[in-house]
């Protein structure tokens, strides 16, 4: 299968993109076929309101009466579904960065929780002085903790652990920064 790359810090051409896209679309009516989930997807421009701070261009969305299958576990089956599909179709990192995958709004109403949790734990920390562990997350909602609290003054942020683990620490600022 011949595989199409962008070049670091150069924007991909539309084309594609669309490509990728297409691509991915086939692969997951093929796995929604296969699995017998009553899902549909569809692959459409991200409006201004769903455009995240991290970049996304296009939401990739599931509708039917499975829907809340995906959204089950902080929605693991949805993440299972983006990567699988991702790498099936071998998009790079910098395309899928551009691409989120929905269901119901799950995306924003999750960046909506997390920037709350993060505002409050931020808070809590330049109370007390002391750092603050939240728990376990996926990488995708690690950087959002990060991106919530980038200017967030008094304190900084770091993912600690491995693999399932993994978690965001939020630390009072050094004295360094």
């Amino acid at each position: 299968m011949e595989t199409q790359t962008t070049q670091p810090g150069r924007a991909p051409q539309p084309e594609v993109i669309e490509n990728y896209l297409r691509r991915m679309e086939g692969v997951l009516r093929e796995i929604i076929r296969l699995s017998r989930l009553q899902l549909t997807v569809s692959i459409r421009k991200a409006s201004h309101e769903e455009a995240t701070a991290d970049g996304s261009e296009w939401v990739v969305d599931f509708a039917g009466r499975d829907q809340d299958m995906l959204l089950e576990a902080h929605a693991e089956l949805l993440d299972a579904l983006a990567y699988v599909a991702s790498k099936a179709v071998r998009l790079d990192e910098d395309l899928y960065r551009k691409v989120v995958f929905d269901c119901q709004n799950y995306r924003r109403i999750r960046a909506e929780e997390l920037k709350l949790t993060a505002k409050l734990a931020a808070e809590r920390v330049a109370e007390s002085g002391e750092p603050f562990a939240l728990n376990p997350m996926s990488a995708t909602d690690r950087r959002l903790i990060h991106l919530a609290l980038k200017d967030q003054p008094g304190v900084r942020t770091e993912s600690q652990g491995m693999g399932a683990a993994r978690h965001v620490v939020i630390l009072p600022a050094s004295r360094n920064s």
